[in-house]
C-alpha cells in the first residue's frame, strides 16, 4: 500500500479480502457505535421472535466505519444467508431484476453504494421493497406488457456514503435508518487490541492508544495501520508492537500525530508559505502540490476540513490557527486597513 492512499478510508478489493479475517461476526463482538447497535439489536429481535424477516435497513456514514460488517451481522443474526452487490454494479432494471427474482425467502440483499443506483433499477426496487414482486417486460414496443412476478421476504441493507444523494421515495421504504459516526480513540483502542490477537501479535496498550491518535476515527485505516506496524516490528524490531516499534513505523510511512500524510501536509504547506494563509482558489492549490483539483477536494480536503486545519470560503480556501501550529509556523499578522 502507497503513501497516499494508507491514511485513505476506501478500500480496494485486495484489502477487503484482508479485512474479512478481522471482521465481527456477531452485534455483541461490534465495537462502537452504541446506539446503532443498540436500536438494530432490537429490530432483529423482534423480527426473529415474530420469525418474518425485518425492515429494510439503510446504512449511512463516512467509508470504513463499518457498514459492510453490519450487513453481514444482520445476515448472520437472521440466520440467512446474504446476497452482495453494489449499486454501480446494477446498469440497467434487468441486472436487478434477476438479483431479486433470485433471493430465496428471508434472504438478506446488500446493496452497497446505492446512491449509485441507475434510476430504472430504483423504480424497480421501490416496488419490490414495498409489494415483494417485480413486474417483467415482455416483448418490446406497443406490444410489450408487465407480467408481475412475486418475489419471498427478504431485506434490504443500503450502504451510502451519500444519502443526500438518495431519492426521497427509495428512503422513504427504508423501515430502520442508521447513520454511523467517527469513532473516539478509546474505541479504536478497542478494535486494535481485539484485531492483534486475532493476527496473533503482542500488542502494548501504549501502541494501541499511539494507533489509534493517528488512525482518523476510522476502524479501518486502524487496522491498516496495526498491518503495517506489525511489519515493521516483525522486519526491524523484535516482533513486540511497542509504542517506539509503532512510532518508528509510521515515521518511515509518513502518517504524523494527526493521521497526516503527505498530501495533507503538502496542502498545508503550500496553503501556509506560498499563499500567506489564503484564501486561494482549489485549482491553484491544486497547481501547487501537483494534485488534480477533484484529488485534493475529495482525498485531502474533507479530514482537513473536519479537523479545523483547513477552512473554505467563498473566496477560496484559507489556513486555520491549528494548521500553522500543526506546522510549526507562525501566522502573518493581521494586515492593517486605511481606517486602523
Amino acid at each position: 500500500m502507497d503513501e497516499i492512499s494508507l491514511v485513505r478510508p476506501e478500500a480496494s478489493d485486495l484489502e477487503r479480502a484482508a479485512e474479512a479475517a478481522l471482521r465481527p461476526r456477531r452485534l455483541d463482538e461490534f465495537v462502537g457505535q452504541h446506539v446503532v447497535r443498540d436500536q438494530l439489536s432490537l429490530v432483529l429481535d423482534a423480527a426473529v421472535g415474530r420469525g418474518k424477516a425485518p425492515d429494510h435497513v439503510l446504512l449511512s456514514g463516512p467509508p470504513g466505519l463499518g457498514k459492510t460488517t453490519l450487513a453481514m451481522i444482520i445476515a448472520a443474526e437472521l440466520g440467512a444467508s446474504l446476497r452482495v452487490t453494489s449499486g454501480p454494479a446494477i446498469q440497467h432494471a434487468g441486472d436487478l431484476a434477476a438479483v431479486l427474482s433470485s433471493l430465496e425467502e428471508n434472504e438478506v440483499l446488500f446493496l452497497d453504494e446505492i446512491h449509485r443506483l441507475a434510476r430504472p433499477a430504483e423504480e424497480l426496487l421501490y416496488v419490490a421493497m414495498e409489494d415483494f414482486r417485480v413486474d417483467v417486460i415482455v416483448g418490446k414496443g406497443a406490444g410489450a406488457s408487465a407480467i408481475p412476478l412475486s418475489l419471498p421476504p427478504f431485506t434490504v441493507v443500503g450502504a451510502t456514503t451519500r444519502a443526500g444523494l438518495l431519492p426521497a421515495p427509495l428512503r422513504d421504504r427504508f423501515g430502520f435508518t442508521a447513520h454511523l459516526d467517527f469513532y473516539s480513540a478509546d474505541e479504536l483502542e478497542q478494535v486494535l487490541t481485539r484485531s492483534a490477537g486475532l493476527l496473533g501479535v503482542p500488542l502494548e496498550a501504549t501502541a494501541a492508544a499511539e494507533i489509534a491518535s493517528r488512525s482518523r476515527g476510522t476502524p479501518r485505516i486502524a487496522n491498516r495501520l496495526l498491518r503495517r506496524v506489525r511489519d515493521w516490528a516483525q522486519v526491524r524490531g523484535d516482533g513486540r508492537l511497542s509504542l517506539s516499534a509503532a512510532q518508528a513505523a509510521l515515521e518511515v510511512y509518513e502518517v504524523d500525530a494527526l493521521g497526516l500524510d503527505r498530501l495533507d501536509r503538502a496542502v498545508l504547506t503550500a496553503l501556509c508559505t506560498r499563499f500567506g494563509g489564503g484564501p486561494v482558489g482549489l485549482t491553484t492549490l491544486a497547481v501547487a502540490v501537483g494534485e488534480e483539483p477533484e484529488t485534493v477536494e475529495t482525498v485531502a480536503e474533507p479530514f482537513l476540513v473536519r479537523e479545523g486545519l483547513v477552512g473554505r470560503t467563498p473566496r477560496g480556501r484559507i489556513a486555520m490557527p491549528a494548521a500553522w501550529e500543526h506546522l510549526g509556523l507562525t501566522p502573518p499578522s493581521p494586515t492593517g486597513t486605511l481606517f486602523s
